[in-house]
């Protein structure tokens, strides 16, 4: 498979910059994995879709502001989006530190011992081209929540605002951990989850802390030697029992989102679902062999990721880039903040 494999043509128009005026409002692309015709519907029809015995997984990670704007010593403006923390924090002088995996955006890579400095007396110095050491006059998630940034995709060409600190996060998100959000979250509210129960569907969580291994482009024009950034993940006890039961019993286990499709195959033995926590690098693509997820509800991804290569996997590539000229042709919202579609 070669990366070009997996274009489109996309407008520029077509990536939603801002969220849809309520969470539920948004359109569903409605796509049979293997033939048929797509079907258009509003999200509202989603649970409709799903029957008693069904179990709908969501990933309930919370996704901290973790972008911070700084300028070293010398004056130059810097960008640090903290990825996870490598070790317990500590008080030293004061200051509460602690080191962290990070990505850096300066004008030039930052060398070993360069120190940056953040609005309200926070510091990084740099470990490494992925490695800080944070020295804040508080505890990080405070600091963060005071000073740290809604860490929004590259592709939404706008500042953050402060409604994205609520709109950039499912409402379902308990687990704070991910740099980016599980957005095929984003169309549920309670209302919608309670009519989903009602129905006899069990709804259950598991964490995926979405990292850089979710969002980073792929470099390598052969797919097959591009490797995933690990990410962390858990699965509890209510959730592996009710996937293992369900997968006995025959009903459908249905995946919000890519995150969750990813946890589950990745903590599938060959018979249950093992509750734990784990690290996880599995790269999903075309040839891969589901064992878990009968059906998946995911929003629309950029051209040559990894999660459009999931959902190829899921049905195949020919199928689902026709799906999406056809998303095109009936003008779908995009990315993050758009539109979703259903493959079951």
């Amino acid at each position: 498979m070669q990366l070009s494999d997996f274009e489109y043509e996309l407008p520029e128009g077509f990536i939603a910059q801002t969220p849809a005026e309520s969470r539920e409002a948004s359109r569903l692309m409605v796509v049979p994995r293997r033939d048929g015709e797509f079907a258009h519907r509003a999200f509202l029809d989603f649970p409709n879709m799903l029957s008693a015995g069904d179990v709908l997984v969501l990933n309930d990670t919370l996704v901290i502001p973790a972008r911070l704007h700084g300028r070293k010593r010398t004056g130059g403006k810097t960008e640090i989006l903290l990825d996870r923390p490598l070790e317990s924090p500590w008080r030293e002088d004061s200051m509460h530190c602690q080191r962290w995996a990070c990505l850096v955006n300066a004008s030039r890579p930052l060398r070993e011992g360069v120190r940056v400095d953040f609005p309200g007396d926070g510091q990084a110095v740099c470990e490494g081209e992925k490695r800080v050491l944070l020295r804040l006059p508080l505890p990080v998630e405070e600091y963060l929540h005071e000073h740290g940034q809604v860490p929004l995709p590259a592709y939404i060409k706008r500042e953050p605002r402060a409604a994205d600190r609520e709109r950039y996060q499912t409402v379902y998100a308990q687990n704070p951990g991910a740099i980016a959000a599980p957005t095929a979250g984003f169309h549920f509210t309670k209302k919608v989850l309670d009519e989903i129960a009602a129905l006899g569907v069990e709804v259950v969580k598991v964490t995926l802390h979405v990292g850089p291994g979710t969002f980073l482009p792929v470099r390598t024009q052969n797919v097959d030697r591009h490797v995933m950034h690990q990410e962390r993940y858990r699965v509890d006890s209510a959730a592996a029992r009710a996937v293992t039961q369900a997968r006995e019993q025959g009903g459908r286990i249905i995946a919000v989102g890519t995150t969750v499709v990813r946890t589950l195959e990745s903590a599938w033995d060959g018979r249950r679902l093992l509750a734990g926590e784990g690290d996880t690098g599995l790269f999903i693509r075309p040839g891969f062999e589901f064992s878990v997820v009968d059906a998946l509800l995911t929003n629309f991804h950029l051209p040559r990721s990894t999660l459009l290569m999931l959902v190829c996997a899921f049905s195949s590539t020919d199928r689902i880039l026709a799906a999406y000229r056809e998303a095109v042709d009936k003008k779908y919202r995009f990315y993050s903040y758009g539109d979703a579609m259903f493959l079951y």
